[in-house]
């Protein structure tokens, strides 16, 4: 037994693999490979002669693969598309000598008594089996006509997967190509290009190498094996990696839906009952869940525009025993299952479109989804949602949302944004700005509840207040922010109308007065309010302990923490009759304590007086805010100097006076009231030298003049 060590790869599996195959004359044929883990699969192979069994081995820690060969017999010749006359290419597609030029003087038609074969060179998912003439004009104008020429040989274009090209990475997805290419002659490489494949061979004669290295064989068959061996692997590891991201997408859109359901049930305990809708209902997932679980807190609502999304909906319904009312454009008629006798349990199943729905009906709870941008929507789920109502939103259009298609998120949401290290928060704060203009127009303001951005999702939850003076209010938030492309450092624009002479001054760097050029550009109109309510969040968190949503705990953990600008290790959670401590802005929020107190009676709203005297009661503390926007410690770093851990670099933050917490944005991310300068001075003078080796941190005591050095590089956007 031999060992071979192969190549690196990066996935963890073992499996044997078992080949026997005559490869003397048949080409264009398949090898099949039994594995231990997936059966037996169907893999193409090149010319020669063998009987080999081996093994495969490979994991991820030592990035070694190694190939057991046995007794092998074998007998490699040169590779089937290097031919001498293209006579001889025929051969191999068992066209017989003359048998096309034949035809043609006799006037009769091959396909007459010929049957269909196949072209040698070319599988068949590119180049089905034809009839003879038109297999000989293929190989005549596709093969032979741009081979290159050696010696009286001449190197035709393949395209058997003898090649595996570099794969291509396209919306988190890998698609590999099977790409044409030459055979070398001489040393049995393969080359893509013909005008590559000419320099290749003047190579091969400047060095002297004119002999053909094929008759050897043990090498060239060695190599043979490995392109075997690299297409199990890859197919494995294709396999693995769907696996992968799809349990990552799954957990994702778990924890999505379990914010929303926390978000309403936290509403649900305000006033009952409240009408919700899920306008893009797909599979009705979502409002089944808020029907099971809240009861008759809600009143469900299902809607889609989908004929095969309806009838889904209602299986679903009918699988978890509730009770269904279809309501269409063309009729009303109802269904029941189940043996209750009052209608609590009832989900009304609507099939029309989403604006259509919201512009007719009134909701306390709206919920858009749809495959991409929700601003098509947002001015009809404003137009008749309730006052102190919930509108929430789901963006997936991550690709404008995150700069990558700069001319869609001007074209969707009028903003101009570049990529930067706060990317994901600056896609919030579009989001937002858009809800906050849309809300205007309808003499609406909101409240910004939640602001999540989890990847493939961009989740906004916001409260609406009716009435222009709060809509004024959320109007004036919507500012443009300046950004420094060289420090990149941020500051939203000063309110008021008068044109500055020199914007630069507002940036609190001096990189315009250093750097040449223009050093910054203004991105927005961006939302330069809160991201998140701290007592909403606490009640959310509240819910999903009651409720058991693990998976959503975390996360709420870190957001609650985020809205408040803390360490976690201040964090404390309050209890149900607490929550009438945490105020939020123009919200007058329902708990026991406050429902004794008040002549309110249950299920009804309030008066227009006594929310007004609420409203001014608790308004809004901008001290209090969270600050704007957050810095990666990484990008910040300090070349030859080792950073401290991120948590003692909180606390260092925290001691010198500044208010400091991590973000759900970015793990590596440090949300602060500290300007970039007192940043990276921080950063500085608790990094220790790289050739220090000390994993001790503490405090470099520096010179003066590197205390007054700037580190900053340029930033070029994507």
């Amino acid at each position: 037994m031999r060992l071979y060590k192969i190549f690196s790869c990066s996935i963890e599996n073992v499996f044997h693999v078992r080949c026997h195959f005559p490869l003397s004359t048949i080409s264009g044929s398949h090898l099949k490979i039994s594995t231990c883990d997936s059966g037996v699969r169907e893999y193409p192979h090149r010319n020669g002669e063998a009987e080999v069994d081996f093994s495969l081995s490979f994991n991820t820690h030592c990035h070694i693969i190694s190939l057991h060969i046995g007794q092998l017999l074998f007998s490699f010749h040169k590779h089937l598309s290097i031919q001498r006359q293209l006579a001889d290419l025929e051969k191999l597609a068992d066209l017989n000598e003359g048998e096309f030029t034949l035809a043609v003087f006799q006037n009769t038609d091959l396909h007459v008594t010929a049957e269909k074969k196949p072209c040698p060179l070319c599988p068949e998912e590119k180049f089905k089996a034809c009839y003879g003439h038109k297999l000989h004009r293929h190989l005549q104008n596709l093969h032979w006509k741009i081979s290159v020429e050696f010696e009286g040989y001449r190197m035709c274009i393949c395209h058997l997967p003898c090649r595996i090209a570099k794969p291509n990475f396209v919306a988190d997805q890998m698609f590999s190509k099977m790409g044409a290419h030459y055979h070398c002659i001489i040393c049995s490489a393969t080359i893509t290009r013909r005008t590559d494949m000419i320099g290749h061979i003047n190579r091969h004669v400047n060095k002297g190498e004119t002999e053909s290295r094929f008759i050897t064989g043990k090498f060239s068959f060695l190599k043979n094996i490995l392109y075997f061996a690299a297409w199990v692997i890859y197919d494995t590891w294709m396999t693995d990696m769907r696996k992968i991201h799809t349990q990552n997408y799954l957990g994702l859109l778990m924890r999505i839906l379990q914010l929303i359901f926390c978000a309403l049930a936290v509403l649900a305990e305000e006033r009952k009952p409240i009408e919700c809708l899920d306008a893009f209902g797909a599979t009705g997932i979502m409002g089944l869940q808020w029907a099971k679980h809240l009861r008759s807190s809600v009143k469900v609502t299902i809607n889609d525009c989908n004929e095969n999304s309806v009838t889904m909906i209602q299986e679903n319904c009918h699988l978890n025993k509730m009770k269904v009312k279809v309501n269409t454009k063309e009729e009303d008629n109802y269904e029941a299952i189940g043996d209750g006798e009052e209608n609590t349990d009832t989900i009304e199943v609507t099939k029309m479109d989403a604006n259509v729905i919201m512009h007719l009906r009134s909701f306390d709870f709206i919920h858009l989804d749809p495959f991409g941008t929700s601003v098509n929507y947002l001015d009809s789920a404003f137009r008749n949602v309730r006052n102190l109502g919930i509108v929430s939103l789901t963006s997936t259009d991550i690709s404008s949302l995150y700069a990558k298609a700069q001319h869609v998120a001007l074209r969707h949401y009028g903003c101009n944004i570049v990529r930067t290290e706060y990317y994901k928060e600056l896609a919030a704060r579009t989001v937002i700005a858009a809800v906050a203009r849309a809300a205007a127009r309808c003499n609406k303001g909101i409240e910004v509840l939640l602001a999540v951005a989890l990847e493939h999702f961009v989740l906004v939850v916001v409260r609406v207040l009716r009435g222009p003076s709060p809509a004024d209010d959320s109007a004036k938030k919507i500012r443009y922010l300046i950004h420094c492309q060289w420090c990149e450092e941020r500051i939203f624009q000063k309110e008021g109308n008068m044109v500055e002479e020199n914007p630069y001054q507002q940036l609190p760097c001096d990189c315009h007065g250093s750097m040449p050029g223009r050093t910054a550009v203004v991105l927005g109109p961006l939302w330069s309010g809160a991201l998140f309510n701290t007592g909403f969040l606490r009640r959310m968190l509240f819910e999903a302990v009651q409720y058991g949503l693990d998976e959503v705990q975390p996360l709420l953990k870190t957001v609650v923490c985020e809205a408040e600008c803390t360490t976690s290790k201040n964090f404390s959670t309050h209890g149900p009759f607490d929550e009438n401590k945490q105020e939020e802005c123009g919200v007058y929020i329902k708990t026991p304590d406050m429902l004794a107190e008040s002549d309110v009676v249950p299920g009804k709203r309030k008066n227009t007086e006594v929310m007004r005297n609420a409203t001014k009661r608790q308004k809004t503390d901008n001290s209090a805010e969270h600050p704007a926007f957050y810095y990666n410690i990484h990008r910040h770093s300090i070349k030859g100097m080792n950073m401290p851990k991120l948590n003692k670099f909180l606390n260092y933050l925290s001691e010198a006076g500044y208010r400091v917490s991590r973000t759900h944005f970015d793990p590596m991310g440090v949300r602060t009231s500290a300007p970039l300068a007192q940043f990276k001075t921080v950063l500085m003078k608790y990094s220790t030298p790289t050739y220090a080796g000390g994993q001790t941190e503490g405090p470099l005591h520096l010179t003066e003049d590197v205390q007054h050095q700037v580190f900053v590089q340029p930033y070029s956007s994507c």
